[in-house]
């Protein structure tokens, strides 16, 4: 009799378990638990103060996706190399890619902060402000607007894989639109006096958002490389010509250059992060930090 009443228990636990789906990085985890709620448990690839630009994945991480139905892309480096692997291994596995209607590459209008008066002064790639024009801009969770393509994909993936919850990832699609909207006026109405609006930062993480509203971003490193001498020198002198009060630098990466800059300028250091699993608390905090610093 108690033999029989385990097995009703296990298989009652499987009739009720929650669907798997999978997230690239902590961000996209947090988009989802808007939409989703407590329908669908969620395995994170990217944990915390890794750098998922160079990420390998473990044996332990393929495993999470072993029994995951979609796993939500975001156009990051490391899953060019191992998505294909992923679908090779988990041929079931449905990869739904959130930056689907964000313009990725770096636009030339912007370069992320990057002058092109420098570009007509320096000639070789140092003289770029260490700034490689064929990277991608993969930071679209630092748009408040592009999280609302982000979250209606995420949306629209739930409700063709989960029908039966469709009406629920609507309504929760709508409330989070709802918060973005307050988010989105409330970095707009903290950042519209800003005398400078540019700011110095080691991985260039935040052009989407410098983009967005109105400032300009001028990055330390290109590619994941610390800048060489030349390049220091150019950063050192246009962080005083430009009046930089502030680098900004996060977790997981190197400190070194910015700290020499810092040292040599007077700007100050400040750490956010880019990554933070709690993305709109951290998106409001990291508008204070801009508002108070620049």
């Amino acid at each position: 009799m108690m033999r029989l009443g385990l097995i009703l228990a296990f298989l009652l636990a499987i009739l009720n378990a929650k669907p798997v789906v999978s997230a690239t990085i902590l961000p996209v985890e947090y988009f989802i638990e808007q939409i989703g709620s407590n329908s669908v448990e969620i395995t994170t690839i990217v944990k915390a103060n890794a750098d998922p630009h160079s990420f390998e994945p473990k044996v332990s991480d393929m495993k999470k996706l072993e029994f995951s139905d979609l796993f939500f892309a975001v156009g990051i480096e490391y899953e060019g190399v191992w998505l294909p692997k992923f679908s090779k291994a988990y041929p079931n596995l449905k990869i739904i890619n959130t930056q689907a209607n964000a313009h990725t590459p770096q636009d030339h209008d912007n370069h992320d902060g990057h002058d092109h008066e420098d570009e007509e002064h320096h000639g070789d790639h140092d003289g770029h402000d260490n700034h490689d024009h064929e990277e991608f801009d993969t930071h679209i969770w630092l748009d408040p607007i592009l999280v609302k393509d982000q979250a209606k994909i995420i949306a629209q993936a739930l409700s063709d894989e989960y029908p039966q919850n469709s009406q629920i990832y609507s309504q929760n699609l709508d409330k989070f639109n709802q918060e973005i909207d307050k988010l989105d006026s409330y970095i707009k109405d903290s950042l519209k006096d800003l005398k400078n609006r540019k700011f110095m930062v080691f991985h260039p993480s935040w052009g989407y958002f410098a983009k967005r509203y109105d400032l300009t971003q001028i990055a330390i490193e290109s590619g994941g490389k610390e800048p060489k001498p030349a390049a220091l020198a150019r950063l050192i002198k246009r962080a005083k010509d430009e009046n930089i009060k502030v680098i900004f630098i996060s977790p997981g990466f190197s400190k070194k250059s910015a700290e020499l800059i810092a040292k040599q300028t007077g700007a100050k250091l400040i750490e956010i992060d880019p990554l933070s699993k709690e993305w709109l608390e951290n998106m409001y905090k990291i508008a204070d930090i801009f508002k108070s610093s620049l």
